[in-house]
């Protein structure tokens, strides 16, 4: 072992006990108290830093933990056994020389999965945690989606295999007449077409799904706070570079006119004692949370508890989609400066050419089949060899 990296891991070795020792001695009551003394020079609580949820927390609960709020460490310690063992090439290796096995090659070798958390859903409010039902205009909506993406689907072997994909669908070997039809509305979602680009997802097209971001089962999301008179910065590094900034208006002006729309809402904030608030309207209708977009009504709570968590609550409302608002919390762990001192914005590279390369070979696939030398394109599953990661027992 070399010098360097001795001495790196018995820096780290430090680093850990005396973060024990810290924490030991600092009660809840202290803790607090030494946050609510972090003030900015003009005299805000200072929220700033980099903070990011280190551990892992379904946003719903699942239904085998029914009114259990907390995990128990067994249960968590089980879970990560569980967990560790998904990503494993073997046991996720689908078919070998599929689209679907190089897919799981990928994931092996760039995915891994945080510790699970304390908690058994984001979701604090409904009591259950689970998301509230779907409204009867939203349950249409989602329902003329679904089957507009099952017809793109119906004549490839996702349907024929009778996979999950595929539930509420049926198999039929002739592409269907409505193939080439418009989405019901702006697309989202991954469908089983690359006509253009809007039939890919925001997320090959290098966009966000939008400002709500609760980080995801392979990796941490990091918000980056910087404060100034007047005004709050919030710059977030998510999923392989489709991250996002947004700017919080604290001077107590108003939303801007309801006619203007903007893909990550806008934001009014003040303070209630030491807590930030924040208020989101104006939405963009291309953008997408659960099925919430230009209706989309979020109240944000930042508060520090500690000099190195922050506390994040969001109510969820858009009365057009569900049948109440719904609450999540999250706790978040403050990041070293020092070793983020380098924080570049965050650019989506992947997807910039990847999109391109799903076009053109959607294109040559197609001049393929019209020359009698191959399949046609209709009848191939072209989402389902995407990013493949195993069932997750957290979810």
């Amino acid at each position: 072992m070399s010098d360097p990296l001795v001495r790196s891991v018995i820096m780290a070795a430090v680093a850990v006990a005396v973060g024990v020792s810290l924490s030991s001695s600092i009660t809840p009551t202290s803790a607090q108290s030494q946050a609510a003394s972090l003030k900015t020079p003009w005299g805000e609580p200072d929220l700033q830093g980099i903070w990011t949820d280190e551990t892992d927390t379904p946003l719903q609960r699942p239904p085998k933990y029914a009114d259990q709020e907390f995990f128990t460490p067994e249960q968590r310690a089980d879970l990560d056994r569980v967990r560790a063992g998904i990503l494993s090439n073997e046991r996720s290796r689908f078919e070998r020389g599929t689209a679907r096995d190089v897919a799981g090659a990928y994931n092996s070798g760039f995915a891994s999965f945080r510790h699970t958390g304390l908690r058994t859903s984001l979701i604090v409010d409904p009591p259950n945690g689970r998301v509230p039902p779907l409204t009867p205009q939203a349950q249409k909506i989602a329902a003329t989606d679904r089957e507009f993406r099952l017809m793109l689907l119906q004549a490839t072997d996702t349907c024929s295999g009778k996979e999950a994909a595929c539930t509420g669908g049926k198999y039929d070997p002739t592409p269907s007449p409505r193939y080439e039809e418009g989405a019901p509305r702006y697309n989202t979602e991954r469908m089983n077409r690359h006509n253009g680009p809007e039939d890919a997802s925001l997320a090959d097209r290098c966009l966000t799904l939008g400002l709500l971001e609760f980080g995801n089962r392979t990796g941490g999301t990091f918000r980056r706070i910087v404060q100034t008179p007047g005004g709050i910065s919030m710059s977030y590094d998510v999923g392989q570079g489709q991250g996002l900034q947004r700017n919080i208006v604290m001077d107590g002006s108003p939303h801007i006119p309801a006619a203007i729309r903007q893909w990550y809402g806008d934001s009014r904030g003040h303070w209630e004692g030491d807590t930030l608030v924040v208020d989101v309207t104006n939405f963009s209708p291309k953008m997408d949370f659960r099925g919430a977009r230009e209706n989309l009504h979020l109240v944000e709570r930042w508060k520090r508890l500690a000099p190195d968590t922050l506390q994040y609550e969001v109510t969820i409302d858009d009365p057009t989609v569900w049948t109440r608002p719904w609450t999540i919390r999250q706790e978040l762990t403050r990041q070293s400066d020092d070793e983020n001192r380098f924080y570049a914005e965050p650019r989506c590279v992947d997807s910039n050419y990847g999109l391109v390369g799903l076009l053109h070979g959607r294109r040559v696939n197609e001049r393929a089949f019209a020359e009698g030398r191959g399949p046609d394109p209709r009848t191939i599953d072209s989402i389902k060899s995407g990013f493949v990661v195993g069932a997750d027992p957290v979810r």
